[in-house]
This record gives C-alpha cells, structure tokens and sequence, in this order.
C-alpha cells in the first residue's frame, strides 16, 4: 500500500531536524529553519512533496492553533499596563505603514483597494521571530522589547478586522453599507456568545472536567472549545482565524487556561512548523533568481520603511532615540500573519499570483535577516545615532520633567535606583522603611505617572544619557543601585556614571553570570546575578535540612560571593569548612487525625504506645488553633486533632494509616 501522506511527513520532519539543528548550532530561530526546510522542499526546491494540498490542510490547522493559543495567552493585565504601546504605537505603526504603503502603490498603479490590501500586508511583523529573539537575547523586558511586544500585540488584534474588510475591498458586494451592518452584527453577536461562554459556560465545563482529573479529557475538552467556536465563526461568514482567536480568548478568562496552554503548547509548536514550512514551498525559486534586483530592492524599501515608522511610534512615546531606533529594528520584517492576510487576497482576486511570488519572496527575506538585523542592532544604534543626539533628545524629554530646583538641590548623600521594576520597587521601598533618602530614574512613562501621583520621587528619563544622571546629582549620591533588565543599557549606564563619578558605590543587578566581568571591568562595585543568587537560596536551604550548622552555611555562602560565584561554575573545589556527617533519616511532618478517629482518637499517647507501636516521637498537638507543648504521656489525643511528629518516612507512613 501506498500512503504519499505519510511519507511526505517523514521528509519534511527528516529535513526539518537537520536544518532545524544546523541553525540551533547558530543560534538562530527554528522558524528560519522551518521556511529554509519549505524552500529546499517544495515544489521550485528539490520537489520532494507530492501531497501538496493535505499539507496545506495541516498547515491550516497550525494557524488555528497559533491564533487558539495567542488568545489564551492574551493577559488582559499585561495588556492594561501596556495599553499606551498597544494604543497609540500600534496605532500609529500599523496606521502610517498602511498609508504610506497604499499612498507609494497608488502612484505606481495599483487600483484603490489593492493599494489599501498591500499596505494591511506590509504592516505587519513577525510575533512569532521577533518574540522568540527577545527571550532569547533577555531582552523582554528592556524597554524596546516591551515596545515592540505592544505594538505586536496590537498587529495581532487588528489582523481580525483586516482579514474580516478583505472581501468588502475586493467588492465582492455591491451595498457596502449592508455588508458592513451585517459585518457588524455578526462580531457583536459572536462577542456577545463569547462573553457569555468565557463567564457563565466554559469555566463550569472545565471545572467539572477538571475534576475527573484525566488529563485526555481535559485536552479533548480544550480542543472541542476550539474548533467548536471556529466553526461556528466559520459558519456565520466570519473567518477560521478569528474564531480560534475568540476561543483563546473564552479560555483565558478561566482559571485553567495555563493547564490548557501547556497542554496544546506541543501540538501548536508541531502544526506551527507545518504552516511556516508549507510557506516555504511556495516560494518560487526560479522567481526569486529572475527578479532578485527588484526583490531585493523592495526588501530594502521595507527595512527602512518599517524600520523608520516603529522608531517613530516610540519616539512619539517619548523614548530616547536609541530606545526608540532599536524597536524599529526589531519590527521591519513582514510577518506570518500577512501570510494569512495574503491567502484571503489571493481568494478575493485583490493579489495577483505575480505579486504573491513579489510578496513572498520579500517577505521571507525580511524574516531570514531579522535575526542578523537584531544581533547587530546595538552597532547600527550607535553608528545612526551619534552621542550629541542622544544628548539633546534627553534635554527634550526630560523638560517639564525636572525635580524643582530646590528639590534637586537638597539631594546629596543619596541613593539613586535605576529602573522600577520589582527589584527597584522592593529597594525604594526598604529605603522608605529605613529613611534614606533616595531618588527613582524610569523610562515608562506611565509607570512615572502613577508613582509621582502616589508621592514617589520619580523621574522619567534615559540613565544611559549623561545629563540625566546630572539630574539627579550622581556627584553627590552615596550609592546606585542599577536594576533594569536591558544588558546593553546596563553597560552604557555603568560606563557614564564612572565618567562622572569615581566615589559613588554602583551595585548592578543582572540575570546572568557571564555579564559579570565585563560590568566589573566597567567600574560596578558590585554584580548581583539573579541565577546564581537563586541557586544560593536554594543551596542554603538544603543545606539546613541536612543539619548542618548557620553559621557555617552563611561562611560558604559568603566565601562564594566574594569569589564572583566561582565555586558554583564547572569542576568547582568547595571549600572545607563543611564536613559531611551521617544524617538519621527522619522528617518532620503534620498528620491530622480524621473525623472518626482511626485507632487513636480518645487514647492517652502512653495507652496508644505511640512510640513503641508506629516509631515516632509526637512533638506537638495543635487542638482548635491552640497549640499543646511540651508533650507527656498523659496528653490525650481527639478528633481532629494535628499531631506534629517526627521520624522516617515508613513509620510516619504507618501512624498516618493508623489516624485515618
């Protein structure tokens, strides 16, 4: 028997494995491997799949589970605490990429609406490449990841009502206005089954299949949620996309959306892969080879396109200048959305097959670059945008924005915390606590707003730019704390406060120990690695359960600071202070005698022979929240009761069976 199916299968996860791990080897996204796996192939490749059509089918399957898990992973908080970013730069970057877009391809031919379609197409970017190598570079959190993860977050709502006015620019009706009621009618009603669904239905589903505790169940459940709601969006003549967005979104309302996301996870990353590959295929070598100059020129147009309208949306945010630069070179590329989008326009005859092949093919080299484009995107900052820019542009943002002058006067012997995350809140706070006086450096903006309102002393503006840190008279302070989770930045700022002040002691939090020489050799005083101080607590608290002693566990602790954490890097020599010794294996634990009592409810511990019958000793009784200790023979045990005991694991087994 013959089953093409399956082997195509075999040679796409064959090619995928190989090219897939050539790249990791690289460093570079598994996507890239993924559409690199399509070109070499598909059908302009070596023209190894023969069942095209069922592969796309999958691939279809993928973008319903991409667009499913985008919607569970949708934080209405997360995105509250962005809506800035979200609102106004997706705003503006999804809006100037479409009229500059549509407004050029007017000029050079196309008809109104193609015009508007290839400007939907080019506004948007990558989720997927761009989120990838900000987690893996750690730069998430900086404030151009949170930019860029904003404005994202924005490309990818507003890609639903994009693919929903495709076929209305495509005129595939002749009463625009009745369409677009109907339109209307459709999502209201579809939000109005979705809100009902993620309040009132879905989270009783789950909770009742949830508590059967089977897992295939929970998982079947999660994917009838899915594909139920995507067909219905289906059948009312709403798009697959958004009603897998919409069933995301039901589920992330409830309390066991991060089961269902870890549960799916494996199965989007796997349908996923078949959707950038199927994209791969499509592309047409030979093409590519005859109109590469034109290719690669609408490529460059692109970058800088793109590139200029993301740095100008979060310039108009009121970052500085290489902030702002460094979010635009983060979202050039076209995305994997647009390839959605452009399957819609192909059905609706608003792309021809000829510009399909243009936007393909630039597309895909938009994406193969962002990952070069990222790695070296520091450079490109510091080349395009010279030190006396950046000068002036904080000048600009910081007016209006100054501590009065006899605020900033009375500021000496201080602190100063940059960055207000978590780790700079918790040290503003223990400065309150003790009374120091401190003074607070953010770039968020509307983090700045908030806290001046509730009486923090609080600037918004770049630390890595010298005439804020003259604000808040460096020369004067007594210690900086540097806690912001952009490593660039941070070497640019450890590297201005010593070409101010050499007295000032400059502590730096990192999340990575290899960061720690370079920041040393820069001038900190001293570098505090998240991973490693984590890996000290635990440390220390396995350590105390082995019984050794405090004080010389805080010694071993203190030994590994001092030596910059090397006794915890490879082939480490511990030092001997600490001498193993035989440990009796016992426990501690709380076991509660049940409402019936077992054989032990109403007996005095001497007539239960506690000891001699179970091999534990019980160290305390806690009866209605009062706690009885010490404990003697003669204390009785009840109902209820929480009986502390000690011994090993078989005999504090024994006496649990016993007290229920």
């Amino acid at each position: 028997m013959n089953f093409p199916l399956i082997q195509d299968i075999l040679i796409i996860l064959a090619f995928s494995v190989l090219v897939v791990f050539l790249l990791q080897r690289l460093h570079l996204p598994s996507i890239l491997g993924f559409l690199i796996t399509g070109i070499i192939i598909g059908p302009s490749g070596l023209g190894l799949i023969s069942a095209v059509h069922e592969v796309e089918l999958i691939a279809e399957i993928g973008v319903i589970l991409l667009l499913f898990v985008i919607g569970m992973e949708l934080s209405l908080k997360e995105l509250a605490s962005l809506r800035k970013t979200v609102l106004v730069g997706g705003l503006l970057q999804v809006g100037l990429a479409i009229g500059i877009s549509a407004a050029f391809s007017r000029i050079v031919g196309f008809s109104w609406n193609e015009s508007v379609f290839l400007g939907f197409l080019l506004a948007l970017s990558s989720t997927a490449i761009v989120l990838k190598i900000l987690q893996d570079r750690n730069e998430i959190s900086a404030p151009h990841g949170r930019n860029a993860l904003g404005i994202l977050i924005f490309q990818d709502i507003i890609v639903i009502p994009m693919i929903l006015v495709t076929p209305i620019l495509a005129g595939e009706t002749s009463n625009v206005t009745y369409t677009l009621l109907e339109l209307l009618g459709k999502s209201l009603l579809i939000i109005l089954i979705t809100l009902v669904s993620a309040r009132y239905i879905v989270p009783y589903l789950l909770h009742f299949v949830a508590k059967t505790n089977s897992k295939e169940l929970f998982l079947l459940t999660t994917l009838m949620i899915c594909f139920a709601v995507t067909w219905i969006t289906a059948e009312t003549g709403l798009s697959l996309a958004l009603g897998a967005f919409l069933a995301g979104l039901i589920i992330s309302e409830s309390r066991y959306s991060h089961q269902a996301t870890s549960l799916i996870l494996p199965f989007k990353e796997l349908f996923t892969s078949f959707f950038f590959i199927s994209i791969g295929m499509l592309l047409n070598l030979a093409f590519f080879m005859h109109h590469a100059g034109l290719v690669l020129l609408i490529a460059l147009g692109v970058f800088v396109l793109k590139g200029t309208i993301g740095t100008f949306a979060a310039a108009v945010l009121r970052y500085p200048p290489r902030t702002a630069l460094l979010t635009g070179l983060a979202l050039f590329q076209i995305g994997e959305f647009a390839f959605i989008l452009s399957r819609v326009g192909v059905e609706n005859g608003l792309l021809s097959q000829q510009m399909n092949q243009y936007f393909l093919s630039v597309s895909i080299i938009t994406m193969l670059l962002t990952p070069f484009v990222m790695m070296f995107s520091e450079k490109l900052a510091a080349v395009l945008i010279p030190q006396t820019i950046q000068k002036r542009w904080g000048m600009y943002l910081a007016r209006g924005k100054k501590p009065p002058r006899q605020e900033a006067s009375r500021l000496e012997n201080h602190l100063v915390i940059i960055g207000y995350g978590l780790n700079g809140h918790n040290v503003a706070q223990a400065a309150k606590y003790i009374q120091i006086p401190y003074v607070i450096l953010e770039m968020n903006a509307e983090t700045v707003r908030q806290e001046k309102a509730k009486g923090e002393h609080i600037l918004f503006g770049d630390a890595s730019q010298l005439h804020m840190l003259e604000t808040v008279r460096l020369n004067k302070a007594r210690v900086v704390v540097i806690a912001i989770s952009d490593p660039t930045a941070t070497k640019y700022i450890v590297s201005n406060i010593r070409n101010i002040c050499q007295s000032v002691y400059v502590i730096v939090r990192t999340r990575y120990i290899n960061e720690t020489e370079e920041l040393l050799s820069l001038g900190a005083d001293e570098v505090i690695p998240e991973e490693f101080e984590t890996s000290l607590a635990i440390f220390s608290r396995v350590l105390q359960n082995f019984l050794v002693p405090v004080d010389e566990i805080e010694k071993l602790v203190r030994s590994i600071r001092s030596d910059n954490y090397n006794l915890l890097q490879a082939q480490p020599k511990m030092p001997k202070m600490i001498k193993p010794t035989p440990i009796p294996n016992f426990k501690v634990t709380c076991v509660r005698l049940e409402a019936d009592g077992g054989k032990l409810a109403g007996k005095t511990i001497q007539q239960a022979n506690i000891r001699k019958n179970y091999g534990v000793n019980i160290l305390a009784i806690n009866r209605n929240e009062r706690m009885i200790y010490p404990i003697s023979p003669e204390n009785k045990l009840q109902q209820n009761d929480l009986i502390y005991v000690s011994g090993n694991p078989e005999h504090i087994e024994a006496f649990y069976k016993a007290a229920k």
